[in-house]
């Protein structure tokens, strides 16, 4: 059984996965509509690993006996000054992520919620790909610079993606 606390932040984490999905998918329309389709595909598989990640913290919660609770979602920024800013914002909001993960194992432990605190470790390892994942990209996308044709590139390489790493489990 979950305790009140460690139910309250799980359902608050639930939100910001989804949110987090939502954010991509705003991302991937920006792209569309700079007629980037392989950075739109890309965040388009990014948006669907946000909502597995929803659905494997909701699932842990019924399976402790807890109630999801969901709430609104904040509506996403949608337009940006370069292909680079939309990263950066994503790497930015992948450490706030990472950070609300570090306090979930943080309020997991002070419950001595070990059953949380396993599951959780799984997040801290996707947290630090995921971060790892965005930096390399801004990292490129600023060496790249006004690079037409290296753009077109990364566009390229981008759209290779198949599916989101979450699914490949």
């Amino acid at each position: 059984m979950l305790k009140e606390s460690v139910e309250k932040a799980l359902n608050e984490q639930i939100n910001a996965e989804l949110y987090s999905a939502y954010l991509y998918q705003s991302m991937a329309a920006y792209f569309e509509d700079k007629s980037l389709e392989g950075f739109a595909s890309w965040m388009d598989l990014q948006a669907e690993e946000e909502q597995a990640h929803a659905r494997k913290i909701y699932d842990f919660v019924n399976e402790r006996g807890g109630r999801v609770i969901l709430d609104g979602i904040e509506k996403p920024k949608s337009d940006w000054n370069s292909n680079l800013e939309v990263f950066e914002d994503s790497l930015e909001h992948e450490e706030k992520v990472t950070a609300m993960i570090n306090d979930l194992v943080a309020l997991a432990e002070e419950e001595k919620d070990y059953a949380t605190h396993s599951f959780l470790q799984w997040f801290v390892d996707e947290q630090v790909e995921e971060e790892d994942t965005f930096g390399e990209i801004v990292d490129k996308l600023r060496l790249v610079g006004d690079s037409t044709q290296s753009l077109f590139m990364m566009d390229d390489k981008l759209g290779a993606r198949t599916q989101a790493p979450a699914e490949e489990e």
